[in-house]
């Protein structure tokens, strides 16, 4: 629909009124001072989250052409972008400090001199997956989400957030991505190590606690904004993939249970989080539109903004206008059931829909014209504007633009932060079965696959065979299945089985010495092949090596439970119903399963 209701921006060359930098000012006077001050240009680059990287010894970067990153001071001058995800991570604090700062700097000496905000996803974990490991850098480490989801301890997960509020501030990190707070109910989907879980009452208690903890009481100069993801929930997958691929981008409601996965949501927008994110996925056989939810009006205006009456920042996943690639493969637009508009009528579909920023795209120029056709009106660019700059002035950015890299030096990765880690990543660790094995006493001869022997023999008597072992102790990951292309391989999907060859290894160890099974869950695994025949089966949801043989030669007790079930076949996962919890029949280890010493 054609919009022609215009407002009138000023000439770039216009003499700049700077009251909006007074603190002293109401914010909504700031705001309303400096957007009637920027031009359509301006305005634009707003609209604009994408990508940056951190340039080599803490400089401002140049392009990446392998992940589609452009200039960064190319991005800040010339196309007025003012918002970035930060990818990667320096190898120090105080070099990160110090890029940020100099990134304000070139921020400072355009025309309006508007500051940039940061964003990052998480962090914080401790992760097989090296997506996940490179952006962990000189943070504290924890367990994944579903980590703190088999504590389930409210105050750890606001404590946790707190840390890591405060690291993140110090290096000038202002947005966080996350937490992600769909629910985990169809057991085959890529994204769950993320989540709280599969069940909606622990998933709202505890991403409130995780959004209390980066935000505080309310949106200021000491907090992290929160991009709570993915509205209105994205677990139920069909067959549980995941909707960055076309062959996920199907969300189905078999059981009835859309309203079930907004609860979460529920409790966030009580917590006050400041951001929206909405998923890539299409809902299937629903009262929605059946377009991807970044495009959807039924769901962003009329479910989140009037149902709901959010009011804050709605930011569309990453991807959903322009093709792109990484890795020099193709990665084609998230454009699930707008695949036939072009990347002009997405752009206009989004806006319509009431998103305020297109997450991961770079083209100010296409709204830029969109305005000047009549296609789209100012004034629309003004209400997402104003809650764009709002944040912007809550957060104190424009007071104090820059951070201390001796202080960001003196508090991320510092000793108590680490600890506080270390002891989560201990804490989380599940025992599911334990036939009088554990904890494992030092200086047995212990038979060692899937762990660094060299570790392994701080603890115990490391031996080549079984006939020489006491026990012995294996380390398996969760299956997934190999795709065809490297970024697909980051997103661990299909079948939950074991290969026969991992099954039979096992098994042969296991009828030779009392075997204890150590098993990652970034999803969850079908056990039951070899559960009837190991001595003892733990799991962990991302825990460093130490921290796992700690648990198991008693220097800690294991204290998590299940955040949700572990399936006893794949037949059963298949029969589930994917929106609806713990609906997997007759499941190895119930949701809260959980054992200790």
């Amino acid at each position: 629909m054609t919009d022609t209701d215009q407002t009138t921006s000023p000439e770039p060359t216009a003499e700049v009124d700077f009251r909006f930098r007074d603190p002293g000012l109401p914010i909504e006077e700031r705001v309303e001072n400096l957007l009637a001050q920027m031009t359509l240009e301006e305005k634009a680059g707003l609209f604009f989250q994408t990508m940056m990287t951190i340039g080599e010894g803490g400089t401002v970067a140049g392009p990446d052409p392998a992940f589609g990153i452009a200039d960064s001071t190319e991005m800040i001058r010339d196309r007025h972008l003012t918002h970035f995800n930060v990818f990667g991570a320096a190898s120090t604090a105080a070099e990160m400090a110090e890029w940020h700062n100099r990134v304000q700097e070139v921020a400072a000496g355009t025309r309006l001199g508007i500051p940039v905000t940061f964003s990052t996803d998480p962090r914080h974990s401790f992760s097989d997956n090296p997506l996940a490991a490179m952006m962990a850098g000189p943070f504290s480490q924890w367990p994944e989400t579903m980590g703190l989801a088999a504590i389930g301890d409210e105050e750890l997960v606001e404590r946790f957030a707190d840390i890591a509020r405060q690291e993140y501030t110090a290096v000038g990190i202002r947005v966080a991505l996350h937490p992600q707070i769909d629910l985990a109910t169809e057991p085959r989907w890529a994204r769950q190590a993320a989540t709280f879980g599969e069940d909606p009452d622990l998933t709202s208690r505890l991403g409130a606690a995780y959004i209390r903890g980066f935000q505080g009481p309310e949106l200021g100069p000491d907090s992290v904004a929160t991009m709570t993801k993915h509205f209105p929930g994205g677990g139920p997958q069909k067959d549980g993939e995941d909707p960055h691929f076309p062959y996920g981008r199907e969300q189905v409601y078999p059981g009835g249970r859309f309203e079930t996965h907004l609860k979460p949501f529920e409790a966030a927008f009580d917590a006050g989080t400041s951001q929206i994110m909405p998923y890539y996925g299409m809902p299937v056989g629903t009262e929605y539109e059946e377009v991807g939810f970044g495009f959807n009006k039924s769901v962003i205006t009329g479910l989140l903004r009037e149902r709901y009456g959010f009011e804050g920042i709605v930011c569309t996943d990453w991807g959903l206008i322009s093709d792109g690639e990484i890795g020099g493969q193709p990665f084609p637009a998230r454009a699930w059931g707008v695949e036939h508009l072009s990347p002009r009528e997405r752009m206009r579909k989004i806006l319509d829909a009431g998103a305020d920023q297109f997450g991961g795209e770079s083209i100010p120029d296409l709204l830029i014209d969109l305005v000047r056709s009549g296609e789209v009106s100012e004034s629309r660019l003004d209400v997402s504007a104003r809650r764009l700059l709002r944040e912007k002035f809550r957060l104190g950015l424009f007071d104090a633009p820059t951070v201390d890299p001796a202080r960001a030096a003196a508090i991320v990765g510092n000793a108590e932060f680490v600890a506080a880690g270390e002891a989560a990543q201990r804490a989380s660790v599940t025992l599911l079965k334990n036939d009088a094995v554990l904890p494992l006493a030092r200086g047995a001869k212990v038979l060692v696959r899937g762990f660094d022997p060299e570790l392994v023999a701080g603890y115990a008597t490391v031996v080549d065979t079984a006939e020489e072992a006491d026990v012995a102790l294996v380390r398996l990951h969760a299956p997934y299945e190999q795709r065809a292309t490297m970024f697909e391989n980051f997103f661990h999907a299909g079948s939950l089985d074991f290969s026969q060859e991992t099954v039979d290894e096992v098994l042969a160890i296991a009828r030779a010495v009392p075997t204890v099974v150590q098993v990652f869950l970034d999803r969850p695994a079908i056990l039951t092949p070899i559960a009837g025949e190991v001595a003892a089966i733990s799991a962990d949801y991302g825990a460093n090596p130490v921290a796992l043989l700690d648990v198991l030669f008693g220097e800690a007790a294991p204290q998590g439970r299940l955040p949700m079930d572990l399936p006893s076949s794949m037949e059963a996962v298949r029969a589930n119903r994917p929106d609806v919890p713990f609906d997997t029949a007759d499941p190895l280890y119930r949701f809260g399963h959980g054992l200790s010493y």
